[in-house]
């Protein structure tokens, strides 16, 4: 049977489970908010923590704070970065306005074992309080919207980068692996003339560096971040040397190179890193969804479909179907990026949620942006390694096709003109024949010409 303890905010008392460390304000929002069932991830919790570290340590320093209280504070918060405490963030995704209850989520759960450290019980403020204490020369408005910055920068750095990087260079190593591979080209889902399949898939991973280039390009705005502006982004009851402290602390425990915002009050007013960085991962999504999409036609089959590439047999595909076997690992793909751009979409217009000094839509922001961080991460990972990276070329069946398409007709232009090779080509269509052996027929060309015009390596 569940034991309570009573505490109270500045709306009364209420009772509170007596083995958790949150408090009131916490349990309120369990009670406002029962929405979802989603939290705010572990990268966000950790860059709460990071921020009430960053903070004590500061205040301490500068005489603001009590160096029991700050020494306490800092290691309590230490336990919330490392993961020890998670099971205390109980508010829903879907909470107040700016996060306020989140806030109060780690104050609260920071002061009570802070409290426990120094030798008090949970949930007894009176040596540590987590206004007065842990949220000392802070507000929601600035931490909440520099957790993000911070989670995001953070998992982008080293959770997604490196994924992507791992799949462009296993497209690279196909592209090169597939270079004496000719095949016929598709535009419109309509035979063209030749090319390598090793291009083709040179074509994919350059695509993918780019975008690679463009996100980290994005993500260097999350690193300016208005700690310190409180409020509205005065400053108010804070240290003057409080917020350049601070975020030189979180710089150092990062590794990433955090620095105040270049305007604070710009900061304050827009989620405008994370709206950029959504829209460049939102960029990825598009492009990772064309590759794979390419990949399923190119290995439709195995008899009647293009079948020019193998992918690896990863799981039966048909519960009826004996011998079925899908391409899951790219549907999987297109999955994760349908998600992915239908959060950017949310954030988009969450964005628009910026009136005044403050945007009261960063839950939702920080919590779509950082499921399309993880799950595109995680998909990628997968993409590459049970996939991509065991990809094989039919290189009979693209021989196949490509000597029987009808664009290689083009090659012709340069002896007979346009019209006579768009005859040749239609013929060739109606008689099922090869153009090659269309234009021998006709004897307008020697041997020698159509060799050299249909020769597959001069046309790639």
């Amino acid at each position: 049977m569940t034991q309570f303890r009573i505490t109270h905010d500045t709306l009364g008392e209420i009772k509170v489970p007596a083995h958790v460390y949150y408090g009131a304000q916490t349990q309120r929002a369990v009670q406002n908010f029962p929405i979802s069932g989603l939290r705010l991830p572990r990268a966000f919790i950790r860059a709460q923590g990071l921020i009430k570290w960053a903070a004590a340590k500061s205040n301490t320093e500068l005489g603001e704070l009590p160096k029991d209280a700050g020494d306490a504070i800092q290691q309590a918060a230490d336990e919330v970065i490392e993961g020890k405490l998670d099971a205390e963030f109980v508010v829903d995704a879907y909470q107040a306005g700016a996060g306020t209850s989140q806030n109060m989520n780690a104050n609260e759960v920071i002061a009570s074992r802070a409290s426990e450290l120094l030798g008090g019980e949970k949930g007894d403020y009176s040596k540590v309080h987590p206004n007065d204490h842990v949220n000392m020369a802070q507000s929601t408005n600035d931490t909440i919207h520099v957790a993000i910055n911070i989670a995001a920068a953070e998992r982008v750095q080293h959770e997604l980068l490196p994924a992507l990087d791992q799949l462009c260079e296993s497209f690279q190593k196909k592209a090169e692996e597939f270079h004496s591979v000719i095949k016929s080209g598709r535009t419109h889902l309509q035979d063209a003339v030749p090319m390598r399949l090793g291009q083709e898939f040179g074509g994919y991973a350059a695509t993918l560096q780019d975008k690679r280039d463009y996100i980290a390009r994005a993500a260097e705005a999350l690193l300016e971040i208005g700690l310190g502006g409180n409020a509205v982004g005065t400053g108010i009851n804070a240290h003057p040397e409080y917020a350049e402290r601070a975020i030189r602390y979180i710089a150092e425990r990062t590794g990433l190179a955090f620095k105040p915002a270049s305007h604070r009050f710009m900061f304050m007013q827009n989620t405008h890193a994370a709206i950029r960085v959504s829209a460049a991962i939102k960029e990825l999504a598009l492009h990772l969804i064309k590759i794979t999409s390419d990949i399923r036609l190119l290995s439709s089959g195995p008899r009647t479909g293009i079948a020019e590439l193998i992918l690896p047999a990863v799981q039966p595909g048909s519960s009826i179907m004996p011998g079925k076997v899908n391409p899951v690992i790219l549907e999987m793909m297109y999955m994760i990026c349908a998600q992915v751009i239908g959060n950017n979409e949310t954030i988009t217009v969450a964005g628009m949620g910026s009136q005044l000094e403050i945007n009261v839509m960063m839950p939702v922001i920080g919590h779509n942006l950082l499921q399309s961080i993880h799950i595109l991460s995680s998909g990628m990972r997968v993409l590459d390694e049970k996939c991509i990276r065991g990809i094989t070329a039919d290189e009979e069946r693209c021989r196949e096709l490509m000597e029987r398409s009808l664009a290689l007709a083009t090659s012709l232009n340069p002896l007979i003109g346009y019209e006579k090779a768009a005859s040749i080509a239609k013929e060739a269509f109606r008689t099922k024949k090869t153009v090659g052996e269309v234009v021998r027929e006709q004897g307008e060309l020697s041997a020698q010409e159509i060799a050299h015009a249909l020769n597959p390596e001069r046309l790639v």
